[in-house]
């Protein structure tokens, strides 16, 4: 098949990894991916190589962060009007049989494309947004936002969510059931084969700069960008106590929370217990999770597919996570994962001195998660299988609304 991907991001983070993965995965599966994007990258979603390609340029649309608010949120909603022109001529230009669109907040391209053409429309909603900034940069046309959010979701012919704590919320706002397919975050998994996992752990420990590995010592470890509501407080506060004096800490990442952790690992005698790693390109995280002993996942909110998760599962590593709907959709308490109350200090301290002191309990946990990714298939691959299946399933019609739109070109 022949798919239009649009999307409006910019970052270079996890929505990037998730971008340029399923778009691999499409064309793994012989499809072909024709991206229709607010910026173009270098290199195609083809390389090999998740982290390649090179950063967005959009010096015109990253300027609009350092506008007013309101200015702000009506140029989200201006992108329509850029961005639907541009669909419309690739989707014709390249014969298109559907389009699959990554909603942004205001974005209402995809929609009126698809209507121009005749052609199916999947939609990828990774968060409800009106209701995300709502909370946190605030909005100044509340009310606009929330019919246009609705009216988006309305139109697509099937909607992709990425848990079903997400979906339901989606079905608040008025999303049939039947139009929602979930698709979980998922891995490249041939990136966490590990033919020798013992020198490929000297290695990551080594990339990492942690100290020579003592004998029984337990290396918890953190991926991803840090912000003070992941609670890394907390494990913090679980590694001052002395059930967890044989562990250690490492973080994989950066963040806004980084200073108050490091005053933290001060005050509570930690510093040498602690490496703050730094970032690191995604492509290179498969090969350095081996050096973890126990993954941390602290705090997640409530609707959210944590790729770190799936990441750790695929790296046969047991997590410890919060007890909640949205990660029990993946993870089973004592079976995957040890799952904590959220927030509760005491919980996680237990969870992680359970582990600490059990290697059998960590290797049967390890293999349990990973065996699960492959049975449930939380893979890029899975989810482009599942896109596409649905996209055949839009129907009979399929093959007439590709003719359609290829008969206007």
């Amino acid at each position: 098949m022949r798919i239009l991907y649009h999307h409006r991001t910019q970052a270079e983070d996890g929505q990037a990894v998730h971008i340029r993965s399923l778009q691999r995965a499409f064309e793994q599966l012989g499809h072909q991916v024709f991206e229709v994007s607010l910026v173009q990258r270098a290199q195609s979603a083809s390389t090999s190589d998740p982290s390649a390609a090179a950063p967005a340029r959009a010096p015109a649309w990253r300027a609009l962060t350092r506008l007013p608010r309101f200015a702000r949120e009506l140029a989200e909603y201006a992108y329509t009007s850029v961005g639907r022109p541009k669909i419309v001529a690739a989707a014709r230009q390249q014969r298109i049989d559907f389009i699959y669109e990554r909603y942004a907040f205001g974005n209402a391209a995809g929609v009126l494309a698809a209507r121009r053409l005749g052609l199916p429309l999947i939609l990828e909603v990774n968060s409800p947004m009106v209701m995300e900034l709502s909370k946190t940069r605030g909005l100044s046309f509340p009310r606009t936002a929330a019919r246009l959010e609705n009216w988006i979701f309305a139109s697509a012919d099937r909607v992709c969510v990425v848990t079903e704590a997400l979906g339901e919320i989606l079905v608040g706002l008025g999303v049939e059931r039947e139009r929602l397919l979930v698709t979980q975050n998922g891995v490249e998994l041939e990136r966490y084969d590990y033919a020798d996992r013992a020198s490929v752990r000297a290695a990551a420990r080594s990339d990492l700069g942690l100290a020579p590995e003592r004998a029984g010592e337990v290396v918890l470890g953190f991926v991803g960008y840090y912000r003070d509501w992941h609670r890394l407080d907390l494990v913090l506060d679980a590694l001052a106590t002395p059930q967890l004096s044989s562990a250690r800490l490492a973080i994989v990442g950066e963040g806004p929370a980084h200073e108050a952790l490091v005053a933290q690992c001060a005050r509570l005698g930690l510093s040498e217990r602690v490496s703050f790693c730094g970032p690191r390109p995604h492509a290179q995280i498969p090969r350095l999770l081996p050096a973890f002993d126990v993954a941390l996942v602290p705090a997640i909110n409530p609707y959210a597919s944590p790729l770190k998760l799936f990441e750790y599962m695929a790296a046969g590593l047991p997590a410890v996570a919060p007890d909640q709907p949205n990660l029990r959709e993946v993870l089973r308490d004592d079976v995957e994962a040890l799952l904590v109350s959220a927030g509760d200090g005491a919980s996680l301290q237990r969870a992680l001195a359970r582990l600490v002191a059990d290697r059998n309990l960590r290797e049967r946990l390890g293999a349990r998660a990973r065996a699960t990714l492959l049975e449930r298939e939380y893979t890029w691959i899975g989810n482009a299988r599942r896109v596409v299946e649905a996209a055949r399933e839009l129907g009979a019609g399929l093959g007439r609304r590709s003719n359609t739109a290829r008969e206007r070109a």
